[in-house]
């Protein structure tokens, strides 16, 4: 544990470091304490602006097919958003559509577990390990000393959910569905149609939970877990929503627009770092090296890129590529974040000359 301990400690004095030592913030603040190194509003819109016109009619990829729901969105949908750590939203496109949030909803569950439970518990029961296997991989499942990998692939997703305290399968339902609605400040709802469609394709999920009952790696029933689990999949979000989940992750765990504290603080740090290395699925490495920002995608077409202490952008298109994960979404944050010259890996997105 002291071990896990001075890692934190490392982290939290890297993210300290990062913002005082001029990282460049989303845009410029509108407090008095501005970043000589920060872009302005408005050209941040401008490279929004720029992006999404570069790859609005971009091709590539294809929907989900494997939940029949996702199949039937409309594949030209392409909405982007970026929120500052002070509230200002710049947009461009779709951003008002609801879409499933997918996957990016295992960020948000581990928050909440970790918030119950603190971050040595949930890393001692579930782990924070890529496995170098698809997301729904049952070898991982058996190979890994874990048995649950990480909180990103469905097997630790699984087991995060079965983590959250509740008298009733119910009421953890309902605990998740308003912790993500005050992440995103809104209320958010269930897409039924989608859950239906995911409920009756999920037994791949169903025998990983099995699974993790045998090395006793589950900790609540295991079908009504895969229930929960498949309900949080399906909660509806606009890119805006998103956006501002991600931007809550960026604000040290406060929610930009209603200012409430939403993730503990101590916590953020891990969950950043999950997502950089398991964000993308198998995609995961190439955006690190490409991109350097701590995101998670989604195959309802999702993916949230934060930019820890200055803001967030969410994009949404369909379309994926093979791992999973939006191909236009990669595309216009990839672009973005070079426009704006952020990278976490890069001394140049520290202010340096």
């Amino acid at each position: 544990m002291k071990v896990i301990s001075v890692r934190r400690n490392a982290r939290l004095a890297l993210v300290a470091f990062l913002v005082c030592a001029g990282f460049p913030v989303l845009f410029a603040q509108t407090s008095t304490q501005r970043s000589p190194v920060a872009p302005s509003r408005e050209q941040v819109q401008a490279v929004v602006d720029q992006a999404y016109e570069k790859f609005k009619s971009d091709t590539g990829g294809k929907n989900a097919d494997y939940i029949p729901a996702l199949a039937q969105v409309d594949s030209k949908l392409f909405g982007v958003v970026a929120i500052s750590t002070d509230g200002q939203i710049v947009s461009d496109g779709d951003i008002d559509h609801a879409f499933s949030i997918q996957s990016i909803s295992k960020v948000f569950s581990l928050a909440l577990a970790m918030n119950e439970l603190g971050p040595d518990a949930v890393f001692a029961k579930i782990g924070s390990e890529p496995t170098g296997r698809p997301f729904n991989s049952v070898d991982a499942v058996v190979d890994m000393p874990s048995h649950t990998g990480n909180a990103f692939v469905n097997a630790g997703a699984i087991a995060t959910v079965s983590l959250i305290s509740a008298p009733s399968a119910d009421a953890k339902w309902q605990m998740i569905l308003d912790f993500y609605s005050k992440a995103a400040g809104e209320n958010l709802t269930l897409l039924e149609d989608v859950y239906k469609s995911e409920a009756a394709t999920n037994t791949g999920n169903r025998a990983l939970a099995a699974l993790l009952l045998k090395y006793e790696r589950i900790y609540a029933d295991p079908l009504e877990s895969v229930d929960v689990y498949t309900k949080q999949c399906s909660v509806g979000v606009t890119a805006k929503q998103l956006a501002v989940m991600g931007a809550t992750l960026a604000n040290d765990g406060i929610n930009p627009i209603t200012h409430e504290r939403v993730i503990k603080s101590e916590n953020v740090p891990e969950i950043l770092s999950t997502m950089m290395m398991a964000g993308l699925y198998d995609g995961s490495g190439g955006w690190a090296w490409h991109v350097g920002l701590p995101a998670k995608s989604g195959v309802g077409g999702g993916i949230i890129a934060v930019f820890p202490g200055k803001g967030a952008i969410a994009v949404f298109a369909p379309p994926l590529d093979e791992a999973g994960n939006s191909v236009k979404a990669q595309k216009t944050i990839n672009y973005v974040a070079e426009q704006l010259g952020i990278n976490l890996f890069s001394p140049r997105s520290v202010g340096l000359k």
